[in-house]
């Protein structure tokens, strides 16, 4: 796994392990993300909706801590996404969604 931290945020990419070992592992590591937005950057491999719905419960998870759980994929359905999940295709739309969250919640939404 590698780490990308920029400002308030932190990058997490799969390198080379199976995608279910990769969430296991940043489950296990996410107290040490928790007061981040964090971004699942999952580019460098090929993943399909069963393997982004790996992602679920640790996404609710943090977003429950007031901050934003993005993950980045190449090419999936979204629209068959669950509404619960923010996934996008490239790293500049998941710094724009943080960015559009951390203003909501500015704002009290």
């Amino acid at each position: 796994m590698k780490v990308e931290i920029k400002g308030h945020t932190t990058i997490l990419r799969d390198t080379v392990e199976p995608i279910a070992d990769f969430c296991a592992k940043v489950t296990r590591e996410h107290g040490q993300f928790v007061a981040q937005n964090l971004i699942i950057d999952l580019t460098p491999i090929e993943v399909d909706l069963a393997a982004v719905k790996l992602f679920s419960p640790l996404a609710k998870a943090h977003q429950k801590g007031k901050k934003s759980f993005v993950i980045v994929v190449k090419a999936i359905d979204f629209n068959a996404v669950p509404a619960h999940l923010h996934v996008v295709p490239s790293l500049q739309e998941a710094h724009d969604i943080i960015e559009m969250e951390e203003i909501e919640r500015d704002l009290g939404f």
